[in-house]
């Protein structure tokens, strides 16, 4: 099993509320689940294995603990499928811009 050691970029899972401990005033189905949080930060402790529990410092520089998910995990968040009259905006604002420096 990949050993993570002091300093490697990591993320950790952690249970923050379990279905009993949620809030009354939120959805029914949303209470029906433990709220979790996934979290990426470089590792404090001397080393840990995948399902181990791990020590990280965020780069807010938080330290937080939990359950190593992950060793050099990838950023996979996007901005989605580009939106095609925003595509336009840039070179529309270029030639505007041009125009008003040549009057």
């Amino acid at each position: 099993m990949e050993k993570a050691l002091k300093g490697d970029w990591v993320q950790i899972h952690q249970v923050v509320f379990s279905p009993g401990e949620r809030a009354p005033n939120i959805p029914e189905e949303t209470r029906k689940v433990p709220l979790e949080l996934r979290v990426k930060g470089w590792l404090v402790i001397p080393e840990a294995r995948i399902g181990e529990d791990a020590v990280i410092k965020t780069p807010a520089g938080r330290e937080l603990e939990g359950r190593l998910v992950s060793i050099n995990p990838p950023f996979t968040h996007g901005f989605g499928e580009p939106v095609p009259e925003l595509l336009e905006i840039g070179p529309e604002l270029r030639e505007l811009l041009e125009e008003e420096g040549t009057e």
